[in-house]
């Protein structure tokens, strides 16, 4: 099925669904884009040792300010959300360098039962998974979406294994 626009408010009285394979996709490593990836639920497969690149945010485009849809170019509000189904080793999730992470990330240690929340710095840019202390572990689940002009918008479930007391936060610069 092609793409629609609408250009004016659109009402669903029973909702929308995304359902079928067309909704799942496995990634390893490489850029995720807006048209491919955002909506979907990314798989992180086999090869959990890979660089994930986030799009750069543009929220310049007319689709910004006029809404003209998804030709506009902008990628405000796009969602990209990450299920580990092989635990990581060193995956890195990462934008351009330039956008930045804000939000939080709930660390879940197997060991102790114990949860710990990170939050990101400032100049923060990519999340790194090493599937112990800063998890990465069969079932984790990251999304993160565009908010505004260099600000992604993090929120998770990570899982990770490690001695009591000793997780560590995904969150660091490039």
């Amino acid at each position: 099925m092609a793409k629609t626009t609408f250009t004016g408010p659109v009402v669903s009285v029973n909702g929308f669904q995304g359902v079928g394979v067309g909704m799942t996709d496995t990634l390893t490593s490489g850029a995720v884009t807006v048209a491919s990836h955002a909506g979907k639920l990314l798989k992180v497969g086999s090869d959990t040792d890979g660089k994930i690149t986030l799009p750069t945010i543009n929220d310049s485009a007319a689709g910004a300010t006029d809404n003209t849809g998804l030709n506009s170019g902008s990628s405000i509000g796009a969602t990209f959300t990450f299920v580990f189904e092989t635990a990581a080793t060193d995956l890195d999730i990462k934008t351009d360098g330039t956008d930045k992470f804000i939000g939080s990330v709930a660390n879940i240690n197997t060991t102790d039962n114990a949860v710990v929340s990170f939050v990101p710095g400032a100049t923060n840019d990519v999340m790194t998974f090493n599937g112990t202390t800063t998890g990465g572990k069969i079932g984790s689940v990251v999304k993160v979406t565009a908010l505004d002009d260099n600000k992604y918008f993090v929120e998770g479930m990570n899982i990770c294994t490690t001695t009591a007391g000793n997780t560590a936060t995904v969150f660091a610069d490039s």
